[in-house]
């Protein structure tokens, strides 16, 4: 996570990308979802999650040109955020995971979502 008065280089000091690449992370091992949703289903949710790195990856490197078009890249890693929401809601209702992974997932992102909206704040 970033400390106070520290001076964020790359997108990867973020605390928001530290946290969101995590969660990332955590989701891929258990995506033991049928074999007809590996390509569908369970695709859905690794891309999208891992979107929301590289839109702040992205959106971080033009920030120096402008930093309404890293608020723009913000916005979409929100957008890939709730994506993820959509998909793991889908994931139970299908009844790919339990109750308490949703609950688990919901939270993480709920997390990750809430982190987003602060750095977009900030940067109008």
């Amino acid at each position: 996570m970033e400390k106070p008065g520290r001076f964020v280089e790359r997108a990867r000091d973020l605390g928001v990308y530290q946290r969101a690449y995590a969660v990332s992370l955590e989701m891929h091992p258990t995506l033991g979802f049928p074999k007809i949703e590996q390509y569908a289903l369970a695709d859905q949710l690794r891309r999208s999650s891992k979107a929301i790195c590289a839109n702040l990856a992205e959106g971080f490197a033009k920030q120096s040109h402008s930093k309404a078009e890293f608020a723009r890249f913000v916005s979409m890693a929100i957008g890939s955020c709730s994506e993820v929401e959509t998909w793991i809601s889908y994931a139970f209702d299908l009844e790919y995971i339990t109750p308490d992974q949703l609950d688990a997932r919901r939270q993480s992102y709920a997390l990750v979502h809430g982190m987003l909206v602060n750095l977009r704040e900030k940067l109008t």
